[in-house]
């Protein structure tokens, strides 16, 4: 009998592999995606500048692994729009958006993440695919609701027939952000689990 359950303790191999995904990570500077990725990870947010190019981070989570491609613009309108055109080359293989907003910003700002949002969601390589659209910067006061940038970006008849979550985020509420990201892969795992098209 005790060598039964040594047996089965010792002879049960290692747990499978967790499912990798490719995601990537877009939205306007200063909308906070490399904070919420560094929290993400573990590791430090106060030596955060913006992203110049892109950046790749594995995100471990109980159920997967997140290899999230942030794509990185510049604060100077004439260097982002010069950065923003090479995004879509590094869409490829993507299986899944992270969009984040500057909840807390300008509303010229504001306008300029509909404008980027509108355009990813109806890009030939990601209008197809799972999306987490992130209301960041929840922590501030002049922080908008999530239902607020709901209804302001017309996400309802905008994203119809799309998987997509849109939720509240901050830095400092790393908990909760995992929570929304899990959101994300059961999104994925739902995408992965239905059979091809031809």
């Amino acid at each position: 009998m005790d060598s039964l359950c040594l047996r089965t303790l010792c002879c049960k191999g290692p747990p499978p592999p967790r499912p990798e995904y490719d995601v990537v990570c877009i939205g306007l500077t200063g909308s906070g995606k490399s904070s919420l990725l560094s929290r993400l990870c573990r590791e430090s947010t106060d030596t955060i500048v913006p992203t110049t190019g892109f950046s790749i981070k594995a995100v471990p989570f109980q159920n997967a692994i997140l290899n999230v491609k942030e794509l990185g613009g510049n604060t100077s309108k004439l260097c982002a729009d010069h950065i923003k055109k090479y995004w879509s080359r590094y869409y490829q293989g993507s299986q899944g958006v992270v969009f984040v907003v500057n909840s807390a910003c300008s509303a010229a700002e504001l306008e300029a993440s509909r404008a980027e949002l509108h355009s990813a969601l109806q890009h030939p390589q990601l209008c197809t695919l799972p999306f987490l659209i992130l209301a960041n910067h929840q922590d501030q006061p002049a922080a908008r609701p999530a239902p607020e940038i709901k209804k302001y970006f017309e996400l309802e008849p905008l994203a119809r027939g799309k998987r997509w979550v849109l939720a509240g985020s901050s830095a400092a509420d790393v908990e909760g952000l995992r929570e929304t990201f899990s959101q994300l892969i059961s999104l994925l795992e739902e995408r992965e689990a239905e059979p091809a098209r031809i």
